[in-house]
């Protein structure tokens, strides 16, 4: 039962991406924001199919702890999951994504670029951080708020963390507070899989981490609050 609502819903879920991609093209005319918030229909949309389909709940504590304004969003990364269902849960949200991404044909070109979505050459070293920080801080002089996971790509549940210095280099060239976040997503979508198994995928924003602290300070202190909400979420669902 588990392998026939995984095959239905990852139909559904590349079919109804091709129709908001086709349908909602008259955006692409409008300013961004309508496209933003054509995305963030989009991200809804999938997770209701997520649970009418395969029984896969979402529930988001901590939402209380995300301030209003430019901000910086740093969290795990699971699955494919977090890509599509953190930007409902923000205003204005710039995901940083690689750059390979802009690359795909319809959603790559022209949506990414709509999006003022931020890509990322991940071979690129010192000057793809210097470039990361600078159209951060136009993104950030809009008001919006910047998502980073900051391992790059997708973890297994219970890997060891695996940090990349993007999240600190953002924090330190951006001066704005960041707001970590945690969740289970990878054991309801795991990684490289087409399964979707039943449960409840739990998202947690933790407490603002402030803007103006030493870099290394900042990245232990992202780590610690990433690693131990997702651990904690992780053992929950577990019982």
């Amino acid at each position: 039962m588990i392998v026939l609502r995984s095959l239905i819903f990852n139909i559904l879920f590349y079919v109804v991406l091709v129709l908001f991609l086709v349908l909602c093209s008259p955006v692409l005319l409008m300013p961004r924001i309508y496209a933003i918030r054509a995305l963030q229909a989009w991200g809804r949309v999938s997770n209701w199919l997520l649970e009418k389909i395969c029984n896969i709940k979402v529930e988001v504590r901590g939402a209380q702890n995300i301030p209003p304004g430019p901000l910086l969003v740093a969290g795990k990364h699971q699955s494919a999951w977090e890509t599509f269902a953190v930007p409902p849960l923000l205003d204005d949200p710039c995901m940083v994504e690689k750059k390979e991404l802009f690359y795909i044909p319809i959603y790559g070109w022209p949506y990414t670029y709509k999006f003022r979505m931020i890509g990322v050459d991940r071979s690129g070293g010192s000057k793809s951080l210097k470039d990361l920080i600078a159209r951060g801080r136009e993104e950030i002089a809009r008001g919006r708020q910047i998502v980073i996971l900051p391992e790059g790509t997708r973890r297994p549940v219970g890997a060891p963390p695996d940090y990349k210095p993007g999240a600190a280099a953002l924090y330190a060239g951006l001066n704005v507070p960041c707001v970590p976040f945690g969740l289970n997503a990878g054991q309801c979508w795991p990684r490289r899989s087409f399964l979707r198994r039943p449960g409840t995928i739990t998202i947690e924003f933790g407490p603002v981490i402030p803007a103006g602290l030493p870099r290394k300070e900042f990245q232990v202190r992202l780590q610690d609050a990433i690693e131990s909400i997702t651990n904690r979420l992780v053992a929950e669902n577990r019982s």
